[in-house]
Formats: structure tokens, C-alpha cells, sequence
């Protein structure tokens, strides 16, 4: 567990400004035996009016309170934290200084000296002010979803890359809330004499500190992303497609990654199980070869920082030939993740609107439907714009087709050639097998094969290079 949110932090609030990576490796054991930590999760919920244009509308959540208080706890429980109680909290509006109303306050602080509660997650942005006031109130460590998010990174990410990338995120989210909430750091240092000055104030050598190591960080960034560029550009001579997986954390992405490629990445029923991108080199049925990258999960209100952050690895998915978005058909929210990750592809630059975009939907877990409902959803794929493929990562169901498709998108500029081989050249029969889509062929009865290949954009090239070399004219 992080040590991020204990409750033994000292009171100046700079203990929260230390990434959670850093203070593993500073406590190294001693914090693997610490207890876990007790929590309350609170998911606030409230209905109001608000504006749109004339009109005034009611206030709707996208996800449910029921499910938006089931993600909470596997956020909670990503980082190992005991969820001792989780609660739906109905609001009328939310108040500037704590949020809740008082008297929900006072109910609360009843709740967590009765269970004896060491932190309280409020899935819900909490601004610095409200978290103070709700410490004072609750006498307890107190985060809201972009700082428990930021903890689950923290302890997800592996790499240099990611682990920089998630300090950067940590540092940018606890500049804004030592600057605007400890206000018990305006003390002054330097000063001397009658005609001295003030000198500086400690919050704002505090608030330097951060902002110096925060430029440091993003210099070795950029000396990653350099590294990271030459890799793509590596890539890019090959030259194989790269398919980018997408979705929303849970979906399904890892393990669909794991059965196409047979690669060992961590799949795990729990948000944010990966973070580090993997790729991996796939060979098609149709000979195309193409290269194949696991990214983050996505999730509902992901913190801006962490999108920014996260960039450099994001790349992949910004640049890739065709994007795999894999929904949870089976999740009774399918529809609000999916308009989450859209949400933060946009976010990214990446047009999710045309029919003939770069994004081909995958609905995973058609195993856990039952029989009249994957038929519906089977109907439903044919009238769609994305032409969902339906699929299971466990089974295999619908690999086939998801190939297919992957070939019929990256195959818009494939050539179809017909060729006549001699039939005693089969070092070079063999060699089209390997390295084409064939379509056809027959032996004829002058001696020679003739073929009907289809051949890869990225590889018509070589493969009319090597049909040349053997003699034959294309």
C-alpha cells in the first residue's frame, strides 16, 4: 500500500508532495508490512439544474451510483486498501467548503470513529479547501478519485518512463494543493534587520522545490521520449502496421492481447492491472504482419494530468495505423465506457466520429451473454457505423472474424496480383505462402503453378523485388 495515504504524514502536507514510487523505495520493506490501511469510500451523488444554452436541464450522471460505488471499492482495492464500509451519499448540491452539508459531516465523522477509520476516499474531485476542512472535521486522511487514481499508478507503473510519468502527474496534482490549501506555510524565512524585507515565504520555497524537480523530470522525459522516437522509427522501416488496443480499464484488453499474441502481460478482474505499454510482433492468417501495442486503461473523470502525463506512451495509440477500442459488451454500462474512452481519445486528438475512421470497436466477453442476448447483439453489430466484431478473449469466439476485419481495415491499398511459377521453383512458392495472402492457385499442365496473392500495402515492395530476382515481370 502507499504510503501516500496514511495517516502518519507530518502536518505540513509536504509528505504528500513525495511521489508514492519514491517513498516505496525510501521505506522499501517497512512498508510492505504495514497493516492495510481501514477506508470509508463515499460516492457523492446529487441532482441540480444547470444551464444548457436556454434551457434549463436536470443533472444526470452517466454511470449509475450503484456502479459508479462498485468501481470506487476496485479502485480502493487496487492498492490493497481494506474497505471497511462504502456508502452512496445523496446531495443537494455540493457546498464550497466541505462539499457535504454539515449534517452529513457530522454523520460521517460518526461513522469513521465507530469503525475507527484511518481514510476516507470520496470518489469525487475534493479542491484542497474542502479536503482540509474535511480532515479537520473527520480527524482522518482524506483523497479524492484523482488522487487515489494517481496512488494506483504510482504503484502500477514499472518502467523509467512510467514511473517518471507518474511523478510528474503526483507533483502537478500537489503543486495546486500546497499552494492553495496549506495556508500554515506563509511563514517567512530571510529577512535581516530593520530594512530586510519579509524575505521568502516558506510556501513558496516549498512551491519551487516542486516546480524545480517537476522541470527535471519533464528533461528526462524528453530524453525517454528521444529513445522512445528512434524505437518508432526503427519501426517504421520494417515497415509493419501498428494496431493499438484500447479501452476501458477492465474490458478485457490484456487478455485479448495474451490469446491473439501469447504473450505472458498481466491480466487481472482489477482496474489499472497494467500501465507500461507492451508490443508485440503478430502474423495474421493473411500473412500480413502487423505489430500489435497493449496500453493503459482508461476510466471515467481519468485525471487531465495523467492523460497529459502520459503522452509519450498515448503515442502509440495517437500514431497507430488502426485502433482496437475493446468495450465489455456484458457490462450493463457498455455504452457510458465506451463515450468515456472516446472521451479521452478526443482528448488526444483522434477524430472517433466518422464511420471510416481508424477505430474498429471489438466487443469482448460474449461469453458471459447468454444465448437470446448475443443474438440481439449479433443484429445490433450489423447496423452499427464501427462494424463491431464480437468476441471472446477467454474462448477465442470470434477471432476469426476480428482478423478479418484488422485485414479488411489496414488492406484498402493491398494488390492482388496474378502471377505463373514454375512449378519446380518451390523455394519461391513456399516463400509467397509465407510472406502473401493467397487467393488462389492450380497447377496447369504445362509445368507451371498459376497464383492468385494479395499483397500488403507495406509490403508490395518486396515482393515484387523478390518475383523480379526469381524473372518474373509484374
Amino acid at each position: 500500500m502507499s504510503t501516500t495515504v496514511s495517516d502518519d504524514d507530518d502536518d505540513t502536507g509536504m509528505d504528500d508532495a513525495v511521489p508514492a514510487s519514491n517513498k516505496r523505495r525510501k521505506r522499501g520493506s517497512e512498508a510492505t508490512r504495514a497493516p492495510r490501511q481501514r477506508t470509508l469510500v463515499l460516492v457523492p451523488v446529487w441532482k441540480r439544474q444547470v444551464r444548457v444554452g436556454e434551457k434549463t436541464k436536470p443533472f444526470a450522471q452517466i454511470h449509475t451510483p450503484e456502479n459508479r460505488l462498485s468501481e470506487a471499492i476496485g479502485l480502493a482495492n487496487a492498492i490493497d486498501l481494506d474497505v471497511i464500509d462504502a456508502l452512496v451519499v445523496p446531495l443537494s448540491e455540493p457546498r464550497p467548503s466541505t462539499l457535504f452539508g454539515s449534517g452529513k459531516v457530522d454523520e460521517i465523522r460518526q461513522t469513521v470513529a465507530d469503525h475507527e477509520i484511518g481514510l476516507v476516499v470520496v470518489d469525487h474531485i475534493v479542491n484542497p479547501v474542502q479536503q482540509r476542512n474535511l480532515e479537520k472535521a473527520w480527524n482522518t486522511k482524506v483523497v479524492d478519485r484523482t488522487g487515489l487514481i494517481l496512488e494506483i499508478f504510482g504503484a502500477r507503473a514499472r518502467t523509467r518512463e512510467g514511473v517518471l510519468q507518474v511523478e510528474l502527474a503526483h507533483l502537478t496534482y500537489q503543486k495546486g494543493r500546497l499552494v492553495r490549501a496549506w495556508t500554515h506555510l506563509e511563514r517567512q524565512r530571510g529577512g535581516g534587520g530593520f530594512l530586510g524585507g519579509p524575505g521568502e515565504a516558506q510556501i513558496e520555497l516549498d512551491r519551487r522545490m516542486l516546480q524545480d524537480r517537476i522541470d527535471a523530470i519533464k528533461g528526462d522525459l524528453k530524453e525517454v521520449a528521444k529513445t522512445r522516437d528512434l524505437h518508432r522509427q526503427g519501426r517504421r522501416k520494417v515497415p509493419y502496421p501498428i494496431v493499438a488496443i484500447v479501452g476501458y480499464t477492465n474490458a478485457g484488453k490484456s487478455t485479448l492481447f495474451n490469446t491473439i499474441t501469447g504473450a505472458g502481460v498481466l491480466a487481472m478482474d482489477q482496474v489499472f492491472a497494467t500501465l507500461d505499454p507492451t508490443m508485440r510482433e503478430l502474423k495474421l492468417p493473411s500473412a500480413r504482419r502487423i505489430i500489435l501495442s497493449d496500453t493503459v486503461g482508461f476510466i471515467s473523470d481519468l485525471p487531465t494530468m495523467l492523460v497529459a502525463a502520459f503522452r509519450a506512451t498515448l503515442e502509440e495509440v495517437i500514431e497507430a495505423d488502426l485502433i482496437l477500442h475493446v468495450r465489455d459488451i456484458a457490462h450493463e454500462e457498455t455504452d457510458a465506457q465506451a463515450h468515456d474512452v472516446d472521451k479521452v481519445l478526443g482528448d488526444l486528438g483522434i477524430d472517433t466520429l466518422p464511420a471510416d475512421s481508424h477505430i474498429l470497436e471489438v466487443w469482448n466477453k460474449v461469453d458471459l451473454l447468454d444465448a437470446d442476448r448475443l443474438t440481439q447483439l449479433q443484429q445490433d453489430a450489423v447496423r452499427q457505423e464501427r462494424s463491431p466484431v464480437l468476441v471472446s478473449a477467454i474462448t477465442g469466439h470470434g477471432l476469426d472474424d476480428l482478423f478479418a476485419a484488422i485485414d479488411a481495415r489496414l488492406g484498402k491499398a493491398d494488390e492482388v496480383l496474378d502471377l505463373v511459377i514454375a512449378s519446380t521453383d518451390g523455394g519461391l512458392i513456399s516463400w509467397l505462402h509465407e510472406n502473401t495472402d493467397v487467393l488462389g492457385r492450380e497447377s496447369r499442365d504445362d509445368g507451371t503453378v498459376s497464383m492468385k496473392v494479395r499483397v500488403a500495402s507495406e509490403r508490395i515492395a518486396r515482393v515484387i523485388g523478390m518475383l523480379r530476382k526469381a524473372g518474373i515481370q509484374v
